[in-house]
């Protein structure tokens, strides 16, 4: 079959469920066991493999259309080095596009979404039969993009993680994480279940749910029906971010006063670690990409220089 061109095209492909559980029962007979014994429909497991690895068969065939196609799975992506010009197709859920997303720097996405019927898809706003009109207008840049702001946390030994939806930095297991906060001219030590730090894009995901808690608590206590209101429609390209503290310890040497707020380029949100082991940050909920944020290193958190750019 002839290309149409010689652009390059990344696509982005996950492991399913079934493929997970393959990994870990050694076989499709034994993750059967598993599941089924557990009163759970297997058969949901295979029709999601069934569909996604067709979908992604389709993708590739019709991309190779259009450009050279190269195939990566997203555990390969913090190593993967994406070239200037590729552009870029995600097949998955929402968190795909995520994690893709702040590993590029001016490379467009293009997240497919490869069941409708599963996943509602926010980020993934085509199907595999919209790629043939997509690509080329892409290629052209005549296709509309949304710019997409990413947080980033950098820390005083040279080491860097980004974000597209939120950053946590806190303990890696259930223990308080300690640690000096510094906003503008204010400073506070806490002992806290960490902090989520939350882009536009993120702001209905994880830390709507912290809001959400907090403010059912307030209501109860004040015995006023609960009114979630949180940052519910922050821009996707907003020039700040939210962060918000869980579960504030108040004591003798730790306070509870700076606990939500925002953070900009101009005032960044400055912690440093008081926890001797287990501390981390980690981004967008995937806790295997993280940093180690134990005593004596000091983490800037801001909005990172590149924003992400997320075709329409």
């Amino acid at each position: 079959m002839d290309r149409q061109t010689e652009n390059k095209v990344v696509l982005v492909v996950r492991r399913t469920r079934l493929d997970e559980l393959i990994a870990r029962f050694n076989t499709e007979d034994q993750a059967r066991f598993y599941i089924e014994h557990l009163g759970a429909d297997f058969s949901d497991y295979q029709a999601e493999d069934r569909i996604y690895k067709r979908v992604v068969m389709e993708t590739e065939n019709l991309l190779s259309r259009h450009g050279l196609v190269q195939v990566v799975d997203r555990t390969f992506l913090p190593n993967f080095i994406f070239g200037p010009r590729d552009t870029v197709v995600a097949i998955g859920q929402d968190g795909l596009v995520a994690n893709v997303l702040k590993y590029l720097e001016d490379q467009p996405l293009v997240g497919v979404n490869p069941d409708t019927q599963r996943w509602e898809g926010v980020l993934l706003p085509f199907t595999v039969g919209d790629l043939d009109l997509v690509i080329p207008e892409v290629f052209a840049q005549k296709r509309p993009v949304a710019d997409v702001t990413i947080a980033e946390a950098k820390l005083n030994n040279g080491e860097s993680i980004s974000a597209v939806n939120d950053l946590f930095i806190g303990p890696r297991s259930h223990t308080s994480a300690r640690y000096r906060l510094r906003l503008g001219e204010k400073t506070e030590y806490h002992s806290s279940s960490g902090i989520i730090v939350s882009t536009g894009l993120g702001s209905t995901g994880w830390l709507r749910s912290v809001l959400a808690g907090a403010i059912g608590v307030t209501s109860a206590l004040s015995e006023h029906e609960p009114k979630i209101d949180g940052p519910k429609s922050v821009a996707w390209d907003a020039d700040y971010l939210y962060f918000s503290v869980r579960e504030p310890w108040p004591s003798k040497t730790s306070g509870a006063a700076i606990t939500f707020g925002k953070v900009t380029r101009d005032q960044p949100l400055i912690i440093a670690s008081q926890m001797p082991e287990n501390g981390v940050i980690f981004s967008d909920g995937i806790e295997s990409d993280f940093l180690r944020f134990n005593s004596g290193t000091e983490a800037t958190i801001s909005i990172a220089p590149r924003k992400g750019h997320l075709v329409i």
